[in-house]
């Protein structure tokens, strides 16, 4: 089933110079394995790269020139000379900022002071990558539909129902009537009950969990405003979303599993979805926010100590 509303909010523009590196992060797991070869050349060397002709680049991946077309087409250049000047530009970028030169690669003997920096340089290019990938007219259009929303009801499952019960945690603490639901069955049977005027979020990093996609599937069939939060735009998750916001894919490794930096890029749209929620809705938000403040303070302040 294909959707009018997804085609409208989309972007047609390249990405900027900076995008460059997260988008190859983002599509590299759905390409063929020669179009890969293409992503992983310009994202290691982007001035190495932006050096070469087409015909130049194909011979470096062992490719031919029409897989390198493709691949900067998929990328979302309208060809192989717009993909050059990104990577120019990319590569002056770097030049002028170098990141450090540590990698996610935690060994299982690492001391912790290097625990710490890789981590840290992680998650700062998890949140980077997220920040540059996401796009900015569906964001808009899911704050729209969720700040008049009658109800918002969030799926998610493992490590993306944290995410969703933090959504929804501050959506209530501004007077929106919001529902996380990581039981798949219940997921399913409040999806029934939404209709035009409602908001449906999944949360699913693969793009593809059943458990997310089938509830958020019925909330669609039904008439509500469908958002899917994940890091494969291209997954089954997009089939039943009008707006979708894409997180940063990241590297899994044997003592960092997928769902910690997954959750990291998560939660920055979260956030960036709940402020601008809160930033419509500022008249009812501010005084709601307020309220459950106010009803909340006792229990930050000690306790008054009775004499003996």
């Amino acid at each position: 089933m294909t959707n009018p509303v997804k085609e409208i909010f989309s972007s047609d523009a390249p990405p900027a110079p900076a995008a460059l590196a997260a988008k190859v992060r983002t599509l590299a797991p759905s390409m063929t394995r020669s179009m890969q070869r293409v992503a992983e050349a310009v994202a290691d060397d982007p001035a190495g790269c932006a050096a070469l002709t087409v015909t130049g680049l194909a011979e470096l991946t062992g490719t031919s020139e029409a897989t390198v077309v493709r691949t900067a087409r998929l990328l979302g250049y309208p060809g192989y000379r717009d993909l050059r000047l990104a990577l120019a530009g990319l590569a002056a970028h770097q030049q002028s900022g170098r990141a450090p030169a540590v990698t996610a690669d935690i060994a299982v003997d690492d001391p912790i002071a290097d625990v710490v920096a890789k981590l840290a340089y992680d998650e700062q290019q998890t949140l980077a990558d997220t920040a540059a990938g996401l796009d900015t007219v569906q964001l808009g259009a899911a704050v729209a539909a969720a700040a008049t929303a009658r109800r918002i009801d969030i799926y998610g499952v493992g490590a993306s129902s944290l995410v969703g019960m933090d959504l929804a945690q501050k959506l209530l603490r501004i007077g929106l009537v919001a529902h996380a639901h990581c039981d798949p069955h219940l997921a399913v049977t409040n999806a029934v009950q939404l209709r035009s005027g409602d908001v449906a979020i999944a949360i699913t990093h693969s793009g593809s969990t059943g458990d997310v996609i089938e509830p958020l599937r019925v909330a669609f069939d039904r008439g509500a405003t469908t958002v899917a939060i994940t890091g494969r735009p291209d997954g089954p998750v997009s089939q039943y979303a009008d707006h979708v916001l894409t997180t940063s894919t990241a590297r899994e490794s044997e003592l960092r599993p997928a769902a910690m930096s997954s959750r990291t890029s998560q939660l920055l749209v979260v956030d960036c979805l709940f402020i601008g929620i809160a930033q419509r809705t500022y008249e009812t938000a501010a005084p709601a926010l307020a309220a459950s403040y106010e009803a909340l303070a006792h229990r930050h302040s000690p306790r008054n100590r009775r004499d003996g």
